[in-house]
């Protein structure tokens, strides 16, 4: 017999809820408005599965620091992002990545994937072979870390004897992996629905840049910044702003690069395993690399979700009444 599906208080069984958060560097802080405005709906997910930045905003939501990345965010800026950047000269990567996991050990200390309240995978990429790799067990840093290991960028994380690259590269935005866990209902947040702007400003920033704001205490190398070490001098080479009439630089070739890949291989597998409900934020015009832009971009992730939330209604509220099969009798 088929009957809607209910639980031991007798209530309809709302369908498990996958929440899949595409990856994009900078663009990710949208997924902090996305998150917002489904809190706001009283919508809960049930699994998360993240890409790239997207892991790092699904796994510190999870881990309940949701307010502390937030707030960490907003208060970036171009001086403060150039502090993070720990370039390892002759490594595997531009940077090592050390600063910015410094603070993510901080303040997510030992907290293991396994013990989240929720399901929860960071997609990332196995370097030797190719292959896609959903960590959903172990320390959540390293985990996090090996999804936004940007090849170029950061040096691979060596996971289970494994190194392990960004997960853009093989599934920018992870619905399959939500569905696998076993979600019924697949949202799926996008940064890459209008991604392509003018070629070069928009992946830039101002290696230059300064700004009167007290120093990060996870920053400290800031206060030692100056126009004349190499560092910098390579910074501004590679990731600052292109002269009128030249060309992109190294950063703006990167970035673009892998604007195209995430695109290319986004239609490809969304055509294949669509979500239930896609949501793509118009944030295009902001650069890969304008961690700055957090204010905007959290605005304009939570105005994207909340347009949808109706329709999210409505597919819960649809699936939630479908005839599920029922145990048999001697189950």
């Amino acid at each position: 017999m088929l009957l809607p599906q209910k639980d031991e208080t007798g209530q309809l069984k709302t369908p498990p809820i996958g929440l899949a958060l595409g990856g994009g560097v900078a663009r990710g802080w949208a997924h902090i408005g996305a998150i917002r405005a489904l809190i706001e709906a009283g919508i809960r997910p049930d699994i998360i599965a993240g890409t790239s930045i997207g892991a790092l905003v699904g796994g510190v939501f999870l881990a309940g620091k949701l307010d502390i990345l937030e707030d960490w965010a907003r208060a970036l800026t171009p001086r403060r992002m150039l502090s993070y950047m720990d370039i390892r000269w002759g490594g595997a990567g531009f940077m090592r990545g050390e600063r910015l996991a410094r603070v993510l050990r901080h303040y997510l200390r030992d907290t293991r994937i396994e013990d989240l309240d929720r399901k929860f995978a960071a997609v990332a990429c196995d370097l030797r072979t190719g292959y896609e790799v959903w960590l959903q067990n172990g320390p959540i840093v390293p985990a996090v870390r090996a999804s936004y290991a940007l090849p170029g960028a950061f040096e691979p994380i060596k996971i289970d004897g494994r190194y392990m690259i960004d997960g853009a590269l093989v599934n920018p935005v992870p619905v399959s992996a939500c569905r696998a866990m076993g979600a019924h209902i697949v949202i799926a947040v996008s940064l890459n629905g209008d991604a392509f702007g003018p070629i070069g400003s928009s992946h830039e920033f101002d290696v230059n840049a300064e700004d009167n704001e007290s120093i990060d205490p996870f920053s400290l190398a800031a206060q030692s910044i100056n126009k004349l070490r190499p560092d910098r001098l390579l910074l501004k080479s590679m990731m600052g702003q292109s002269e009128p009439g030249k060309g992109p630089k190294l950063g703006s070739v990167m970035m673009g690069t892998l604007n195209i890949v995430m695109d290319r291989i986004s239609r490809s597998r969304l055509a294949g395993d669509p979500p239930d409900v896609f949501i793509a934020p118009r944030i295009g015009h902001i650069g890969m690399l304008e961690f700055s832009k957090a204010d905007e971009l959290i605005e304009r992730g939570y105005r994207a979700m909340q347009h949808e939330i109706p329709l999210i209604h409505s597919v819960i509220e649809t699936l939630t009444h479908l005839p599920g099969r029922t145990s048999a009798p001697n189950e």
